[in-house]
């Protein structure tokens, strides 16, 4: 038992440090999964990633299905990691998205890499247009 409230000791403070008690309150570590919403799912994920200390986090459409509030939560939760030293890959069919988060976007088409574009090159208009080869 001493490891539980050790671990869920541990689960919190990530939770307070990293942001994610802002927007949508704090977590409940005893719920089930299956009673969260969508945003709180995925920040139960995030925080298991945390919890293991990983350096590089691969997040594919994190937002999608979740409210606004949500999203702007993930979405300052990716930057304070980034701003930590945590290397994210973000995969994400919404422009919006990636041109907020994103300092180079990969491009591809087809399942062929079609350009890498520095964040001052990325413009919609550019990822459309090697998005379409």
């Amino acid at each position: 038992m001493p490891q539980r409230k050790q671990a869920l000791t541990h689960v919190q403070n990530l939770s307070c440090q990293r942001g994610t008690r802002r927007a949508m309150g704090p977590l409940e570590p005893d719920r089930r999964i299956r009673s969260l919403s969508m945003g709180e799912r995925q920040r139960v994920e995030i925080l298991k990633l945390l919890y293991r200390r990983a350096r590089v986090l691969i997040f594919d459409e994190p937002t999608r299905g979740i409210d606004v509030g949500a999203k702007a939560e993930i979405y300052e939760l990716i930057g304070e990691l980034v701003e930590q030293g945590v290397a994210v890959i973000l995969i994400s069919s919404e422009l919006p998205e990636l041109l907020g988060l994103a300092d180079r976007v990969a491009v591809m088409h087809e399942g062929r890499l079609q350009g890498i574009l520095p964040r001052s090159d990325a413009t919609q208009e550019r990822i459309m247009e090697l998005a379409l080869g």
